[in-house]
């Protein structure tokens, strides 16, 4: 299945609200998001209200990131920050390159800092934020909240331009009060559906390994993903996007499936992000 595989739940007027805009136009209004990629092997999420840029997450060699933001377009020259989630390598591989190639402050809690300090590098400019308190980035605001995975500090992202919010939360074991709270009432969601319960239980990983996905800190799965969905889908929800899907465990059309049911009463659209692929360029009016 193609990257951006989708459901189409619905087709009224939701889709005038999250619109698939062509490579080379620039963001509009309000904030326009494309998954550059999503999966163990790197993470990489472009937001953008055309006056701030801002990569959450670099998980992908620099070229590689820089080929696939031109793929859509678009010009690491512009960005203006990279934000970080948690120290892991499919998160933070291209920080610290693209970081001194552009001249990019680089955003992260004091904890993982600390923890991917050796990975990184020398950074051009290194601003600590903290979990629970929003910040600024130029015309951006952005809310870090806590969320339950093996790191040290990981975080989950609220980012908000003119009324309209954005929900990230790609690395979680369990969806807490708090991660619920804080991806309440958003317009686009990119939320995680690791796996498929059944596929991860059968398939070829060693047992530590599958009770570390199964486990509070490790990965929510496609069945964990549409309970979350249905509690926190509301008529103003226009996306959501499914991301780190594992390749062995899980596929797009076994995550459109569970996960589409919870939108049965919800004009949401649903796609999925993939790993090889830099996803389309979706705009929130």
């Amino acid at each position: 299945m193609p990257a951006d595989s989708v459901i189409p739940v619905s087709s009224n007027m939701n889709d005038a609200i999250a619109s698939e805009i062509t490579p080379a136009e620039a963001p509009k209004c309000n904030i326009a998001v494309c998954v550059l990629a999503s999966g163990s092997k790197g993470n990489a999420i472009y937001i953008s209200n055309g006056a701030t840029s801002i990569l959450l997450d670099a998980g992908l060699s620099g070229i590689e990131i820089e080929r696939r933001l031109k793929s859509r377009g678009l010009s690491p020259q512009t960005l203006d920050a990279i934000i970080v989630s948690h120290e892991h390598n499919d998160h933070i591989q291209g920080v610290g390159i693209l970081s001194r190639r552009f001249g990019l402050p680089v955003y992260m809690n004091r904890k993982t800092g600390r923890a991917a300090l050796s990975l990184l590098g020398n950074l051009n400019d290194q601003q600590f934020f903290e979990c629970g308190s929003a910040f600024s980035v130029k015309t951006l605001t952005i809310q870090p909240f806590s969320v339950s995975h093996d790191a040290q500090d990981p975080a989950g992202f609220t980012v908000q331009q003119n009324g309209t919010k954005i929900g990230i939360a790609t690395d979680l074991g369990i969806a807490t009060s708090m991660v619920k709270d804080h991806l309440k009432n958003c317009n686009m969601m990119v939320i995680e559906a690791n796996h498929d319960p059944a596929m991860l239980l059968e398939g070829p990983y060693p047992w530590p390994l599958k009770q570390r996905i199964k486990s509070r800190s490790g990965h929510l799965s496609n069945i964990d993903t549409k309970q979350l969905l249905q509690e926190l889908k509301h008529d103003a929800l226009a996306h959501v996007i499914l991301a780190h899907l594992s390749e062995t465990n899980n596929t797009p059309q076994k995550a459109l499936s569970e996960v589409g049911q919870a939108f049965s009463d919800c004009n949401a659209r649903l796609t999925v992000a993939t790993q090889d692929v830099c996803g389309s360029m979706f705009e929130i009016y």
